[in-house]
């Protein structure tokens, strides 16, 4: 099989700071974005009416929108599934309103006057209707969060176990650095936040967790292999090793994520967009974010394998604690 990237030998860390400005730049107009306008959540976390019904004849979602918009159903949410003629229509309610079976069944009762207006009698029938309350999506938002930072606390204590209490800091850093840049490309994307968007967030940590897995492996082998070498040159050794892996892997991925992007319906198409976006936000986090964050923290507290950093902060010490010598003075000459 041909090794793509046998003989890499690129400079990662030498690039960092270039990578911390790419990273910034996507992050903080996104979060500035997200507190101004907040995300777009779907019906399961802000709370709505769903109703799944049956066509007789094909037809589209773009038509079953139109029906709808012209009864004064504002915003529903349509997606296909299972045959052509099956679809599930989601109808949020303000914020005020109080979301029951009653409500539920009044919104289904608008949908099929709506469809009946538009389709004539007789052309669908109801599958079934079902209320999600405003209580419901914020319990959906709370175990969301609590997941993620679930997340968090394991693999800092599973790195820290397998590794070092450091290499744990460096991959925690990293994956909230893969949350916030998912976040702000959903924002960027204008992509409803449901429950399959969380999957996919989830999804997109638990990946770049092991690509950095991968690599802090090989640094941790390479620690042992090359004594003499500083954590800087030990880091790209590893990099460039991983990376014909990394090449392969991540390539076949996204020739997956692309395939469920262009040929996937409505349903899957937000799935497959964060997974996207994540194989490579989680490929650079590993790079340039894990990597580069353990270099900071072996320069700024040096760990038991930290040689080089290790020896020039005893010589910098030793250069401070020593007085400079006194210049010889040439004796006076008597008068």
């Amino acid at each position: 099989m041909t090794r793509f990237f046998a003989h890499a030998n690129y400079d990662f860390i030498g690039l960092r700071r270039y990578a911390y400005g790419l990273t910034a730049a996507i992050i903080i107009p996104g979060l500035i974005w997200i507190l101004l306008g907040g995300l777009n959540y779907s019906i399961e976390f802000t709370g709505g009416t769903l109703v799944q019904v049956q066509t007789v004849q094909p037809s589209s979602a773009e038509a079953i929108r139109g029906a709808l918009d012209r009864f004064g159903l504002k915003n529903a949410e349509i997606q296909q599934f299972g045959t052509p003629r099956d679809y599930t229509i989601r109808v949020r309610l303000s914020a005020t309103a109080v979301v029951d079976q009653a409500q539920a069944e009044r919104t289904s009762a608008a949908v099929d006057t709506a469809l009946t207006r538009a389709f004539g009698p007789g052309s669908f029938k109801f599958e079934q209707g079902q209320a999600v309350g405003p209580k419901v999506g914020g319990e959906l938002r709370q175990k969301a969060f609590f997941a993620i930072l679930l997340s968090f606390l394991a693999t800092l204590v599973y790195l820290a176990f397998r590794f070092e209490f450091r290499f744990g800091v460096a991959a925690t850093i990293a994956t909230a650095h893969d949350i916030l840049t998912t976040l702000a490309f959903i924002k960027y994307m204008n992509l409803e936040v449901s429950l399959v968007v969380v999957a996919a967030i989830l999804t997109v940590v638990g990946y770049s967790l092991n690509d950095t897995i991968i690599i802090f492996d090989r640094v941790r082998e390479n620690l042992h292999k090359y004594k003499r070498d500083d954590l800087a040159g030990i880091l790209n050794r590893s990099i460039n090793e991983t990376l014909p892996r990394s090449v392969l892997t991540h390539g076949t991925t996204m020739a997956t994520t692309l395939g469920l992007l262009i040929f996937a319906g409505e349903v899957i198409r937000p799935f497959a967009w964060v997974m996207t976006f994540g194989i490579f936000t989680g490929t650079f986090s590993s790079i340039y974010i894990a990597s580069p964050v353990l270099l900071a923290i072996e320069h700024r507290w040096p760990g038991k394998d930290a040689r080089g950093v290790r020896a020039r902060v005893a010589a910098a010490a030793g250069a401070r604690a020593t007085p400079a010598p006194a210049p010889d003075r040439e004796p006076a000459t008597p008068a």
